[in-house]
C-alpha cells in the first residue's frame, strides 16, 4: 500500500488530494445543515433524554453509565485508530490537534460517564449518538491525518494558541459544571436542585456553555471548516438544551435567580 501510494505521479497525488478536500467540504456543509435541523427540531420539543424522558411511553432505556461510556467511546476510538493505521507519520501540528480532539472524549468516555448519576437513556438516542459520534470522530481524524497540512511554522501561528487556550478554558468550565451538577445529588436520588456556584450563578446551561467554547476554540486552533461545521452542530444540539433546562428551572423553582440567563452570560 505504501509503495503504491509513493508511485503515484505528483499530479495524481495533487487530484486525490483535491478530490478528499472536496469531499471534507460536502461533509462539513451536510454537518452545519444537520445542526440547523436539530436548531429548528428543539424550538418545537425537547430532545427525549433525561429529564425530559416520558416514562408512560414504554421506551427501552439504557442505564446512564453504559449509555454514556458507548456513545462516547468511538469520538475517541476511531481517531486514535485512524492514527494508528495512519501510513505516513504526522507533523507536530497535526498529532498536537489530534491529541486535543481525543482528550476531550477520552474524558467524557473514562472519566465522565463513570461518574454520571443520570437518568437512564433511551436506546434509540443512544444508537443515534454513537452513529453520530463514529462519523463525526472519523470525519475529524480523517480530515487531520489525510487531508490538512500543519508545517512547523502553525506551531507558531497564534490562531493556534488562542485556539487552544479558548479550547481547554471551555474544558475547564465544562468540568466544573459537571462535578457541580453531580453533587447536587446522591446516587438513587432523581429529585432536580438549583445548581449553584462557577458560571451557574450567571447561565443556566453553564455544562453545555463550556462544551460549546471548547469545540469553538479547537475551530481556532485547526482554522478548518470541518471543525468549525462541529462547533456549530454542537451550539446548535446542546444549545437549544440549555435553554429548555433554563425554562424548567423557572417553571419548577420560584426562588430560581431572575439574573441568570440560559447559555450565555449576561446575553441570552
Amino acid at each position: 500500500m505504501i509503495a503504491g501510494w509513493q508511485a503515484i505521479p505528483h499530479e495524481a497525488k495533487r487530484e486525490n488530494m483535491q478530490c478528499r478536500q472536496d469531499v471534507v467540504q460536502w461533509c462539513s456543509w451536510g454537518f452545519m445543515l444537520l445542526g440547523l435541523g436539530f436548531l429548528v427540531r428543539q424550538k418545537k420539543t425537547e430532545t427525549p433524554y433525561g429529564r425530559y424522558v416520558d416514562p408512560s411511553e414504554g421506551r427501552r432505556m439504557v442505564p446512564a453509565r453504559v449509555a454514556w461510556f458507548a456513545q462516547e467511546l468511538p469520538s475517541f476510538l476511531v481517531p486514535v485508530l485512524l492514527l494508528a493505521t495512519a501510513e505516513e507519520s504526522s507533523s507536530m501540528g497535526r498529532a498536537l490537534l489530534l491529541c486535543t480532539f481525543c482528550l476531550h472524549y477520552f474524558q467524557r468516555t473514562f472519566i465522565y460517564a463513570l461518574l454520571i448519576h443520570g437518568r437512564p437513556c433511551p436506546l434509540c438516542i443512544m444508537i443515534s449518538a454513537i452513529v453520530f459520534c463514529s462519523c463525526n470522530g472519523f470525519f475529524q481524524g480523517y480530515y487531520l491525518l489525510r487531508c490538512a497540512e500543519y508545517e512547523h511554522s502553525w506551531l507558531r501561528d497564534a490562531r493556534l494558541w488562542i485556539g487552544l487556550i479558548v479550547f481547554y478554558a471551555g474544558m475547564a468550565i465544562n468540568i466544573h459544571s459537571d462535578q457541580i451538577l453531580r453533587k447536587l445529588r446522591k446516587p438513587g436520588e432523581t429529585d432536580y436542585r438549583i445548581p449553584r456556584g462557577g458560571l451557574f450563578e450567571y447561565i443556566s446551561g453553564a455544562n453545555f456553555f463550556g462544551e460549546i467554547v471548547e469545540w469553538f476554540g479547537y475551530a481556532i486552533a485547526t482554522w478548518s471548516m470541518p471543525a468549525f461545521s462541529f462547533a456549530l452542530f454542537t451550539m446548535c444540539s446542546i444549545g437549544p438544551r440549555a435553554y429548555h433546562h433554563h425554562r424548567f428551572y423557572q417553571k419548577n423553582f420560584k426562588g430560581y435567580p431572575k439574573s441568570r440567563k440560559a447559555v450565555v452570560p449576561f446575553i441570552f
